[in-house]
């Protein structure tokens, strides 16, 4: 074993401690310029790969509300059966106020058993104005008050909310990570626009998909 003298040995030690140094600093300023980057990068611009995944995830969950809204206004009901979340099942609220403790949710298997059942007939809430109930089986609530031919080539956004009304709109308090697609019928000069529609479809993943979770209906209240 070869033994240094102490002036080498304290030589060495400096030099140690100074490559240390250097090492530490040299790192140091690696992490901050990869901070940078990464702040740079999640910028948006034109030219930026998320913006561009966000915009085909959406214009896939877009298609398929029109696909749902098509089957609506055709009288298709059973069609979105398989949209339907499979364990949460969907809700439907027949004004933008969402009410949990009395709105019907069904599951897939209700919602098909009940399409099939025209003679049993839900309370699915009171009609603005009069305070009268809205007793009617499920094909019938669908075919008048969901209403979906109204929205035929009508604008359609997703995760945008229109509030025209003066009801209080409570979805995102209710849906706080779920995506929405609106149907906004603006309504017709004959009444001022003042019979204007609104049709959201509320979705949520699962299992890498996305389903339908609520079907919430709005319009002018009093």
């Amino acid at each position: 074993m070869i033994i240094l003298p102490t002036f080498f040995k304290e030589k060495f030690a400096t030099l140690a401690s100074s490559g240390l140094l250097l090492l530490t600093l040299t790192a140091t300023g690696c992490q901050s310029a990869s901070e940078s980057s990464e702040a740079i990068v999640s910028q948006p611009t034109s030219t930026s790969a998320t913006p561009m995944s966000t915009d085909i995830s959406q214009q896939t969950l877009k298609q398929q509300a029109l696909r749902i809204q098509r089957a609506l206004a055709n009288k298709d009901f059973a069609r979105i059966t398989d949209d339907i979340h499979p364990t949460r099942g969907v809700r439907f609220s027949m004004y933008a106020y969402v009410r949990p403790e009395s709105d019907k949710v069904f599951n897939r298997a209700q919602y098909a058993q009940y399409l099939q059942q025209s003679n049993l007939r839900f309370t699915w809430g009171e009609k603005d104005g009069t305070g009268d109930l809205l007793i009617t089986p499920l094909p019938t609530y669908l075919e008048t008050w969901v209403d979906g031919k109204k929205f035929n080539d009508v604008d359609v956004s997703v995760n945008k909310i229109t509030n025209n009304g003066n009801s209080i709109n409570n979805l995102k308090d209710i849906y706080q990570n779920s995506d929405v697609v609106e149907f906004y019928h603006k309504g017709t000069e004959e009444y001022a626009g003042m019979d204007w529609r609104v049709l959201r479809l509320v979705f949520d993943e699962y299992q890498g998909k996305r389903y339908l979770v609520a079907v919430i209906n709005d319009q002018w209240t009093v």
